[in-house]
């Protein structure tokens, strides 16, 4: 515990007196050196946070969570009942895919196709979305397809188009490949441009029969109440289904996220390095209010003040100094975090450039998650940092011999 005496020094020792300019001048440097650290901090790891959840949510709400196949080519083993008794999927739909050619006018496209059951395709996200426009069962010989995919082929809602499949026909020339004519039924937009280009939607007999496909071949979706527990969901259906073939959308997207960890984690050292850097101010500042407090030092030891009380009277010093910075880089940090969107589009309507362009990060607006937990260990590290760089000039401090200090003074 500090004493009252050990209190009052310190809270004089940092009140700014005009002999100590230069002093000031550093501990002003070490304030904003960490605050500044700290708030960058904060906003790199917010902006991350938020990019990261809106790219999972874009991702989950286009693709199902968990995909299950046969191994063995044989009738996967859809015993949806055991999957419901788990309660944690919302949706359970099978599904077919495959690769084909979409022929409009002069113009082809490779596109994959995903086949559901008429009524099935209505429990997608994106479907009930407002800016799903047509149709939202899947009839026969009807296509459903992406926003940017019917501006790259010119398409519009009733429309005809040929899909041309890679299994071929046998006729008297050879095999030819097989073509057939569908209606754009109507047009769907997930949010994620890749998406809406390179896949399209239609009744899964239809896409079983246009490539000789059989029920074997038919896959289990499931779309999961919390998708974003990912790996206990995963753990649980995999024991129902043991004999089968089971990834989900964490899997299919591992390299993505295992960068966008890894650049997270560069980005925090990289900016805790600020904190350090700042913070090293604290011990040239210490270090020279240990120098002009020489003789007031010398008098308190002849006083009777123990070595012990004035270690803590200058260790305080700099950890008031942090813990201050901190506090104020957290308010600071968070603040922006918030109206980081509105800090954008004002600077770039005052600059007059393009702040995180939508067709380069494909989100209309930038993100930013606050985490309670991240801002936590951020305020954590910093004091941290404050407390082992106060310790050497207070312990200097504390180890100094009054008798010399008197004589030089």
């Amino acid at each position: 515990m500090i004493s009252k005496l050990e209190k009052k020094i310190t809270l004089r020792y940092l009140k700014a007196r005009k002999t100590d300019g230069f002093l000031n001048i550093i501990s002003i440097f070490s304030f904003l050196g960490i605050s500044i650290g700290v708030a960058v901090l904060i906003i790199v790891m917010s902006v991350m946070n938020g990019f990261r959840t809106e790219l999972i949510t874009k991702i989950i709400g286009s693709n199902p969570h968990v995909v299950i196949q046969s191994f063995d080519s044989k009738n996967i083993d859809f015993n949806i009942k055991n999957i419901e008794k788990l309660k944690i999927s919302k949706n359970i739909l099978i599904s077919s895919r495959g690769e084909a050619v979409i022929i409009n006018k002069n113009n082809t496209k490779g596109i994959q196709l995903r086949g559901y059951e008429r009524n099935d395709f209505q429990k997608l996200k994106f479907v009930k979305d407002d800016n799903f426009v047509g149709n939202i069962f899947l009839n026969s010989k009807h296509i459903s397809i992406g926003k940017e995919l019917s501006y790259d082929l010119n398409l519009n809602i009733g429309d005809k188009i040929v899909i041309m499949s890679p299994t071929g026909i046998d006729t008297i020339i050879g095999k030819l490949p097989r073509q057939e004519a569908y209606i754009v039924d109507s047009i769907f937009e997930s949010g994620l441009v890749d998406f809406d280009l390179n896949v399209a939607f239609i009744n899964i007999n239809d896409l079983n029969n246009f490539f000789d496909l059989n029920t074997d071949n038919n896959k289990l979706e499931i779309f999961l109440i919390n998708p974003i527990d990912i790996n206990n969901a995963k753990l649980e259906i995999s024991k129902i289904f043991k004999n089968d073939f089971i990834y989900t959308w964490s899997d299919l997207n591992k390299s993505l996220f295992s960068a966008l960890k890894v650049e997270r984690n560069v980005m925090f050292i990289i900016l805790t390095l600020i904190i350090i850097v700042a913070a090293f101010n604290i011990i040239s500042g210490l270090t020279i209010l240990v120098r002009n407090k020489t003789r007031d030092i010398a008098i308190l030891k002849s006083i009777g003040v123990q070595n012990n009380s004035i270690k803590k009277i200058f260790f305080f010093v700099g950890l008031i100094i942090g813990s201050l910075a901190t506090l104020f880089g957290i308010i600071l940090g968070v603040l922006f975090s918030i109206y980081i969107e509105e800090i954008r589009i004002l600077l770039s309507e005052i600059l007059n450039i393009q702040i995180f362009p939508e067709e380069i990060y494909f989100l209309s607006r930038m993100p930013s998650e606050i985490n309670i937990k991240s801002i936590s260990i951020i305020a954590l590290i910093s004091i941290l940092i404050t407390t082992i760089v106060s310790f050497y000039p207070a312990r200097k401090a504390a180890n100094m011999d009054p008798i010399k200090s008197l004589k030089y003074e």
